[in-house]
């Protein structure tokens, strides 16, 4: 099968399993969370595949949604008396921590820190949470789209027709 169709199918076919996991036996744990876990598949991708593209998706994106975590607080606690400007003030330094961080190699990846940063408001958003409570779903929602990151690639590479050796 051409890697192109062995991606497709692979994909496919486990995006069915993520979201029942997230629609029925996690349903209660990670209420609507599949979102976040297709956040960090994807992520997966863009960050190289392998290893390192799993890694770089669970790492960055779960220290983006910890800094995203602090900035709701701040923004709530001490940055509340600045009023209209608490939460864009409390973002503004969320975002400055994270290029800051991106020095460290784990950590290089911005977009995958920006990802957990904005993933981080769903549960607090949508479902109400406060932001200590929206942190470890989240956390966990990431590990398990990082995961199908890397079992989609090694599915679809095992699918892939590979040329006779010569």
């Amino acid at each position: 099968m051409s890697a192109y169709l062995a991606l497709a199918v692979t994909v496919g076919l486990l995006a069915v399993l993520d979201t029942w996991l997230f629609v029925v036996p996690l349903a209660t744990t990670l209420p609507g969370l599949v979102w976040i876990s297709f956040i960090a598949w994807g992520c997966h991708y863009q960050s190289g595949g392998g290893v390192k593209g799993s890694t770089t998706a669970a790492v960055g994106m779960s220290f983006g949604a910890l800094v995203g975590m602090v900035a709701v607080l701040l923004a709530n606690g001490p940055l509340a008396g600045a009023g209209d400007f608490a939460a864009p003030i409390a973002v503004g330094l969320g975002a400055a921590v994270i290029c800051l961080a991106s020095k460290l190699p784990p950590l290089a990846v911005i977009p995958a820190s920006v990802y957990g940063f904005a993933s981080v408001a769903g549960p607090i958003l949508l479902a109400g949470m406060s932001p200590t409570e929206a942190i470890i779903p989240t956390i966990i929602s990431i590990v398990i789209g990082a995961a199908f990151g890397y079992v989609s690639e090694l599915l679809a590479n095992a699918l892939t027709k590979k040329a006779p050796a010569a």
